[in-house]
């Protein structure tokens, strides 16, 4: 039996992970489930939001499912602490952004592919008046572990930092800045990574159909970073002749993922921007709700819904959230670990659930979230499952 690290994070992650341990379940994954400590909670108490046994059981299981986490800016964090712990040098930093560094987990999927049905999906006026509605069928590689979310920033950089930044000619512009004023944030990209993200994306393509691989950055402005990468994808592109290669820049990307969304197939980009782009076109299949991903390394894998933590839908009872995105999650982890029946199982079920809309969370009624969603006809977090189940 395979052992499946469970992390339900904050928030509304610890609801909707119990209800996709229970669909699977019922679709028949013969699992044994750990529970692991990570999340606000442990940041509080313990000031490590990402404790070492939690790591050591990842490290043994190397397959786990995560439900949500709240992070906070740095002073806030630093108030919720216990007075314990309070001015002793603690500084908070995202658990998942932690796993995914700790254990290389640079490879990060995000489909973003619309169920027939779903009243929230992307559409458009035609010519003659009426409306069209594209299938949107992208899935982002985000490189996971560099760029903007390397962690590699100051505030007030010390000495040896700013005197090698002011050997930079464009530095001169800020050498009047006293440090206490100036903030630094670094966009580390390096080769290997960059090679590995991008081929992840053509084997993807190539395996999956997919007609085209668009590199979503920015080489006009940023030269050296995102100029890196597209000369790698334009070397790796010569390996699959079959696989356009396109190269469209981060905010004109922006704009025309709403003008021609079907147009796009696998989408790579560096950290920053693959969240950006994700997000934008999660906006298109249903919003977060629908928005899943995985985070793989060599040995390790994380699967997650990319929605937060939205503690303000914690306490309600029944809960009003939609479990989709962590269960189509749960159907990417069946897919890495080749129990591919049991994933198209669940994943024909919630489209045939979508489909029907006879049972539909208040996100997909457009309302908005309250306890008072179930009155004007919204099923709860727990209806949903119970509906994808009895459509097994």
């Amino acid at each position: 039996m395979r052992t499946i690290v469970a992390l339900p994070g904050d928030g509304i992650g610890k609801i909707v992970l119990p209800e996709a341990i229970r669909l699977l379940d019922a679709a028949g994954f013969n699992a044994n489930y750990v529970w692991g400590d990570i999340g606000w909670e442990f940041w509080c108490k313990e000031g490590n939001a990402l404790p070492q046994r939690t790591i050591d059981l990842i490290a043994e299981h190397k397959i786990a499912l995560f439900g949500a986490i709240t992070s906070k800016p740095k002073d806030a964090a630093e108030k919720e602490l216990d007075p314990s712990l309070q001015g002793k040098g603690y500084v908070y930093f995202s658990p998942i952004v932690g796993l995914r560094q700790h254990f290389n987990l640079d490879i990060c999927i995000r489909p973003c592919i619309s169920f027939k049905g779903n009243p929230l999906n992307f559409i458009r006026k035609t010519r003659d008046g009426g409306f069209e509605e594209p299938l949107v069928n992208a899935v982002i590689f985000r490189q996971n572990t560099e760029g903007l979310y390397s962690g590699v920033e100051w505030t007030n950089p010390p000495k040896q930092v700013r005197d090698a930044l002011e050997t930079h000619p464009k530095m001169k512009a800020y050498s009047h800045v006293p440090g206490e004023e100036l903030a630094v944030s670094t966009r580390i990209v390096t080769k290997k990574a960059s090679e590995r993200i991008i081929r992840a994306g053509f084997e993807y393509a190539k395996k999956h159909g997919y007609k085209n691989l668009t590199l979503c950055e920015k080489p006009n402005v940023l030269r050296e970073t995102s100029g890196m990468m597209f000369r790698i994808a334009k070397e790796i592109a010569k390996e699959y002749p079959e696989i356009a290669l396109w190269n469209t820049n981060i905010d004109a990307q922006m704009m025309w993922l709403t003008k021609n969304p079907e147009d796009y197939g696998v989408i790579v980009a560096e950290n920053m921007f693959g969240d950006i782009i994700s997000d934008g076109f999660a906006g298109l299949i249903g919003g977060l709700g629908f928005a899943y991903s995985a985070n793989i390394g060599n040995n390790v894998a994380i699967f997650e819904p990319t929605h937060g933590s939205a503690p303000k839908y914690e306490k309600l009872n029944p809960s009003i959230v939609n479990p989709i995105a962590m269960f189509m999650s749960a159907v990417m982890m069946l897919e890495y670990i080749g129990e591919n029946k049991i994933a198209a199982k669940i994943k024909n079920a919630i489209a045939k659930v979508v489909k029907e809309g006879k049972v539909r969370t208040y996100d997909m009624l457009k309302l908005k979230g309250g306890p008072d969603v179930f009155e004007k006809g919204a099923a709860s977090t727990q209806q949903m499952t119970d509906e994808i189940i009895a459509n097994l």
